[in-house]
């Protein structure tokens, strides 16, 4: 076990690391209509998809690839996760259904993108996002994301093919860690 996870704390939100006590509530969370749909997770995505992902989330920071982190309120009860690419400098987002309309995902991002730009030192983080995913696109704009000009990237997931736009936020001249208190071992 590692001694010490990731922890992101900003704006009534703790962020943390998946742990072996999650994978009955990521199954909650992430076994919904509108997850499948709007991400790349497994579907359906039962217990067993959600212990694959936990492995598959440890391997990746072990690597250095990504972060995932559950969003909480109390350190403790997972509602959603935001993760970090770190070879990619991209986040993504999900929300459980029984807890959206609380902000999470926007507070989260500012949060993520926040601890990106000051503890990571990226000039840039990015956000893929289609068209039609309304809700994304809110989050995005409320955390100051702006669109690129750039072409959007064409994909093909579960049988379906949509395109995925491209968002970026940069880091502004007064951009510090004063906004976010952020702790983190790798």
């Amino acid at each position: 076990m590692e001694t010490n996870p990731t922890v992101i704390t900003a704006d009534g939100l703790i962020l943390r690391e998946w742990t072996e006590d999650d994978v009955s509530v990521m199954h909650e969370l992430f076994d919904d209509s509108e997850v499948a749909y709007w991400t790349p997770l497994e579907s359906p995505f039962d217990e067993a998809a959600a212990l694959r992902y936990l492995r598959s989330a440890q391997l990746a920071k072990r690597e250095n690839k990504r972060l995932h982190l559950a969003i909480t309120v109390d350190g403790r009860q997972a509602l959603g996760e935001i993760l970090l690419g770190l070879t990619t400098h991209s986040i993504g987002y999900a929300v459980g259904t029984a807890h959206r309309g609380q902000r999470l995902a926007t507070r989260a991002l500012r949060a993520v993108t926040e601890y990106a730009h000051s503890t990571l030192d990226w000039p840039e983080v990015v956000l893929e996002i289609e068209p039609d995913n309304a809700a994304s696109v809110a989050v995005a704009r409320a955390v100051g994301f702006q669109r690129s000009e750039a072409k959007p990237e064409t994909v093909t997931d579960k049988g379906r093919t949509f395109d995925l736009f491209r968002w970026e936020h940069r880091r502004s001249a007064n951009s510090s860690s004063s906004s976010s208190e952020a702790s983190a071992a790798s």
